[in-house]
């Protein structure tokens, strides 16, 4: 199949890049590398330079394509809270432009990169699809909206639609090609690991009075290479005509703050420097997966635990110190 990833050259968005093309696709990127790296996206795959929201753009890469995977957006719970006008406009408005040139060109399907901060606070845990989504910063609430303009386009018949609502992505490619480069960088994992390489300040915990068994927040960490191979599972089954469905992608096992930062130190063999902070706005106590629906819909289940998680970033960041920027000698 002939594929068009926008972010392609973004963290998650390079590594189903890769997926894609080991199961056999025709992939094209559509990335303005305002976030993302040019130095990510593979090898021999072509590169439109430009946003989803410039028609012009996206007309140019979606000439011949057969399915959309869309990674583009802005993605930082804390700065959505900061600048919400951001998250609306670019996760809400520019990516409707490149729905409507879906339409036109005759592109029906499409897998979403959604996220489990559409639910909001949970009221149950482990969460499952049918969990009420009531999302408490504009991060997860223009996700939530992009959700929503799927469902109608498909009611319309103009689209089908898979959205994978993401837990905590983390990790690099097991095999030393990719990895995670933000800035600034927000993700626990990385932190701790740079912490540990002595690189920056130490790592700052965001509240340790929650009600967890040690005070700090749960995440369920799933690896970034399990999520690319999600998404080639759900383009699958968009071929076989389904309708619109969200599938929860997680481990379904929830890890603390802490207990991240003891797996770094013991992988790591070094020391993590933690300081505790206030409490971030936006961020929910517990959040872990019920991923049922996603095994039993598309045979996809979370196949790398913690330990690979932190042991692929160690590796990563050792050898790329200043990210896409500079790789070690060695590396």
């Amino acid at each position: 199949m002939r594929v068009l990833v926008t972010g392609g050259a973004g963290y998650i968005g390079s590594h189903a890049v890769l997926a894609l093309l080991e199961a056999g696709h025709e992939v094209r990127v559509i990335d303005d590398l305002s976030r993302g790296h040019a130095a990510a996206v593979a090898a021999g795959v072509p590169l439109v330079r430009g946003g989803v929201g410039d028609a012009g753009a996206c007309a140019e890469a979606l000439r011949g394509v057969e399915a959309v995977l869309h990674f583009a957006g802005v993605l930082s719970v804390a700065e959505s809270v900061r600048e919400p006008s951001l998250y609306y406009r670019v996760n809400v408005a520019e990516s409707l432009t490149l729905l409507d040139e879906m339409v036109r060109q005759g592109v029906s399907r499409i897998v979403f990169s959604s996220t489990c901060a559409t639910y909001g606070v949970p009221v149950r845990v482990p969460i499952d699809e049918d969990h009420p989504q009531d999302p408490i910063s504009p991060y997860g609430a223009s996700k939530r909206a992009f959700e929503r303009m799927l469902i109608d386009f498909g009611r319309a018949g103009r689209l089908r639609a898979v959205a994978l609502r993401y837990f905590n992505a983390a990790g690099c490619d097991p095999g030393g090609r990719l990895g995670e480069d933000h800035h600034p960088e927000e993700h626990i994992v990385p932190l701790a690991v740079d912490a540990a390489l002595g690189r920056g300040k130490g790592l700052t915990i965001f509240g340790d009075d929650y009600d967890t068994p040690d005070g700090t927040c749960v995440r369920d960490f799933i690896h970034v290479s399990d999520l690319a191979r999600a998404h080639v599972l759900a383009l699958a089954a968009l071929d076989r005509g389904q309708p619109f469905q969200a599938y929860n992608l997680g481990s379904e096992t929830g890890y603390s703050v802490r207990q991240v930062v003891g797996a770094v130190e013991r992988l790591s063999g070094r020391q993590v420097p933690v300081a505790v902070g206030p409490r971030r706005e936006g961020d929910p106590p517990r959040l872990v997966a019920a991923a049922g629906r996603a095994s039993e819909a598309l045979g996809f289940r979370a196949e790398k635990g913690l330990d690979e998680i932190v042991a692929t970033t160690l590796r990563w960041r050792e050898s790329h110190p200043r990210g896409y920027g500079e790789a070690a000698a060695s590396a």
